[in-house]
Formats: C-alpha cells, structure tokens, sequence
C-alpha cells in the first residue's frame, strides 16, 4: 500500500459516516440538553453578538476583544472550503447536499457553542501574561490530570494539521486563484517557471509565497492581539465583498430561484428526482457531501475555534458562548448558501457541469463570469479566496502556536512560528493532493479527543447556561 493510498483510507475513516453521525449525534444531544437555544433564544443571539459589533470593545493586556476573537475564529472557518469546499460537494453530492449542511450547522452551533463556553471557563494565563485556551485546557483542567494524555494527542494533531490545513493548502490556493486571475487577463505564469521538487513552478508561486508568509510573520509575531486586530478588520470586509457578488448574481437569477431550491429540497433525498435522470448519485452521497462540509467548513466540533476564543476579554463563559452560535450561522448558513445559491443559479443560466466529477472554484468563478463577465468573475474569485485563506492561515498560526505551547513551553512557540512561516512559500509552489488528504485527516481526528471532553464536560455546559438565562429572566 502506498503512503497516498493509506492516507486516503485513514481520510475515509476520519470524514466518514460513523465520524459525522458522531460530530452531529454530539451536536444534537448538546442542542437537547441546552434546551435548543439555537432556536429558543436565537433573538437574544444576534442581539449579543450581531447587535454588539458596531459598539466600542476594549481589551486588557494579554487579551483581545470578543469581537476580535470571534473575527479570528471566524478568519479559520471562512476560507476555501467556503467556495472551493461547497462547490465541490454540491457537483458530486448533487444540490441536495446543501440541504444536508443546513442540518448539520443548524446542531453544529450547539457544539462550537459548548466549546466556546467551556474555553473560556477552564482558560488560563500563559507565561506572557495571555489567556490560552481550548479542548488541551478544558481536558486538563475541567477532566483532571489522568486524561492529560487526550490533550497531548489533541495538541499533537492540532499543531500537525496547522502546517496543512492552515498553511500549505491555503497558500497554494491562493497562488493558483492569482494565477489564474494574471492568465484571464492575458499573462502567461507557466512561461515563466522554474524546476523545483521535481516539478515546473511558475516563478509568480514563489514570489507570491514569498510576499505571503512576510505578511504573516508581521502580525503572527505580534502575538494575539496583533492577529485579533487585523482578523477584526480583515473579516468583515472580506465576508461583505463576497456577499454583495453572490448576491448580485442571485439577484439577477431571482426567476431561478424556485427552481434551485426545488432541486435543493428534492436532492435531499433523490439527486436524480431533483436532476431529472440517473447520474449515480446516491442518498448516502449526497448527506455524506453536505454533513462533511458544513462540518469542514464551519468546525463545529473539531475544536480548532475555542483556541481564538479562550483570548477574549469576556469572563462571561454564556456570553461569548453565544459568539460559536453566530459564528456558525454567518459561515454555513450564510456564506455557503451564498456560495450554493450562486453555483446552482450559474448553472440554470448555462454554466457547463458535469455531475458526479470533481470541481473546485472554477465553476463559481464561471458562475460571477455570467454576470460580471469571465475575467470579473476570475478578479471576484482570486480576491475573495486570497483572502478568505490569508485570514485562514493567520488564525491557524495562533491554533498552532497554542498547540506548541501546550506540548514544549512558550519558549519554544519561536521555533514553530518561524517555521510555519518558511513552509508558506514552499507550500505556494508545491502540488497539493496529498497534502490535502493528510491535513483533512488530521483536522478530523482532532475532532476525536474534543468529542470526548465536550460529552464528558457536558455537565458543566448546562449548569452555566442555566445559571446565565435565570439571572438573565431575572434582570429581564
């Protein structure tokens, strides 16, 4: 068996239906115990998240905004899976399978919910003075020293993941997409290429690797706040953008509308009732594709998110708790379906597909192409994921570097932030299908050791929401 093929099994296992039948069991079990807040106090949500985000926040030292740490949380969950990932999942699952995302986020808030509360009561300071937090220090505090051995595992798939999911993968991404832009405008990037690893680099790859990883290393070595800063004027920016194309495309295509989302509720459970033939998709597809990537996309579960959060500056574990609740409505339910919706109106306006195959950003760039025209649509694409994975990449040097921490000290976070950093511009040039695999590997075990600690802290969970919402009704 070769290494490829290994990892391809182990990917199986790791975004295969026993796992997502567990991340979602976890989210649905959570969503009961808590009394489905997700949609009992969903006002009360988007009035402390959404309804705070234009007021004053401030910050002591070691700390960061509650804005700045879900603006970094959200930087790691708004990224390529977010137009590359759906796309992908909607052409082999068939529309149905946005269905089955909705499902998975609409629990799937419940556990980044549960994190998030459980990050910030079981944090502690650093040796800098910094709030660290996450499923390493809810397992070592809140499940006691015996289970420490689940947070190294934690840590040691956390910090791995981080050089793949959250380094290499986004920064070729966004040397392709910029590539791809430079051609539609008449440039030529693989005549200028030079060989390296064995393989033809468009010397552009370099040079964009090369600009990418001194911009990291300028905010990841300015520490968290640094990194909060600049995710919380980075993120909203680059969420609105994208939301403003998306829906100008949907806008123009409103008499499709009805259309899509017949295909939508009847691929759900038929992709060939809602397709019109037999184009061998499967139910088991279909759900498999859309419960793996709203899980992929917005995290929920895998633990990755409460390490941003365990920074804030809020004390209240409830209060910023809520922040996991909006953060997977704006990633899933809104910048998906923004990504679904407009793929789905390209093709009922002659976007070429071929159902069942693999695809990537190509086609949604193709779908912006029949509004905007092909060379806006490939700007509109190279621009948002540019910086959908540069954001991606800054949060995931923080997951990484906690991670670190937790394992060998902070003295020793220096030497892999520095080589977090050099990887970015060998990653740029690199072919990255194995590395794809091996990251979306790791990033699903991680879920394993945080699935334990969220079932097991569970308790904890509904005691600080019940104590929260009575002094709440009481104060009401």
């Amino acid at each position: 068996m070769t290494l490829s093929e290994f990892v391809k099994r182990m990917n199986d296992i790791a975004w295969g239906p026993w796992m997502l039948i567990l991340l979602v069991g976890t989210g649905i079990y959570l969503s009961a115990r808590v009394g489905f807040i997700q949609f009992r106090k969903f006002g009360y949500v988007m009035k402390n998240t959404l309804g705070k985000m234009f007021t004053k926040q401030t910050a002591g030292e070691g700390e960061v905004t509650p804005l700045q740490a879900v603006s970094t949380a959200l930087a790691a969950t708004v990224g390529t899976g977010n137009i590359a990932g759906v796309t992908g999942a909607i052409v082999v699952g068939g529309p149905g399978a946005v269905f089955w995302m909705w499902i998975s986020a609409l629990f799937g808030m419940v556990t980044k919910y549960a994190e998030v509360v459980l990050s910030i009561r079981y944090r502690e300071r650093n040796a800098k003075g910094e709030w660290v937090g996450g499923p390493m220090y809810y397992i070592k505090n809140g499940m006691g020293k015996n289970w420490n051995w689940l947070a190294v595992l934690f840590c040691v798939l956390g910090a791995l993941a981080a050089f793949g999911i959250g380094n290499m993968t986004q920064v070729n991404t966004i040397a392709k997409s910029i590539n791809t832009a430079i051609d539609a405008f008449g440039g030529n990037t693989a005549a200028f290429a030079v060989s390296l690893f064995g393989q033809s680099v468009p010397v552009s790859s370099l040079i964009i690797g090369a600009v990418i990883s001194v911009i990291v290393g300028l905010v990841l070595f300015g520490g968290v706040k640094r990194i909060g800063s600049v995710a919380e004027k980075l993120v909203p920016f680059m969420a609105v953008i994208y939301i403003i194309c998306s829906l100008s495309v949907i806008v123009m295509n409103a008499g499709s509308l009805g259309t899509v989302f017949a295909m939508i509720f009847k691929g759900a459970f038929s992709a060939e009732a809602a397709l019109g033939g037999a184009f061998g998709i499967t139910i088991m597809t279909t759900i498999q594709k859309g419960v793996g990537r709203g899980v992929f996309s917005n995290e929920a579960g895998l633990g990755s998110a409460p390490i941003a959060h365990a920074a804030s500056s809020e004390s209240d574990p409830v209060k910023q708790g809520v922040y996991g609740i909006f953060e997977v409505f704006m990633d899933t339910i809104i910048i998906c379906t923004m990504t679904a919706l407009t793929l789905l109106c390209g093709i009922e306006d002659g976007v070429a597909v071929t159902w069942g195959a693999s695809a990537g950003a190509e086609l949604i760039s193709a779908s912006f192409g029949t509004i905007f025209g092909e060379r806006i649509g490939a700007l509109i694409v190279a621009v948002c994921l540019s910086l959908f994975a540069l954001t991606t990449i800054l949060s995931w040097s923080l997951y990484g570097t906690r991670c670190s921490e937790f394992l060998v000290g902070t003295k020793w976070t220096l030497v892999f932030q520095i080589a977090f950093v050099i990887v970015l511009i060998f990653g740029a040039a690199l072919e990255l299908e194995l590395a794809w695999n091996i990251a979306d590997t790791l990033n699903g075990f991680m879920a394993i050791p945080n699935l334990i600690a969220l079932l097991g802290l569970s308790g904890v969970v509904i005691k600080l929401t019940k104590d929260h919402f009575s002094k709440a009704n009481q104060n009401s």
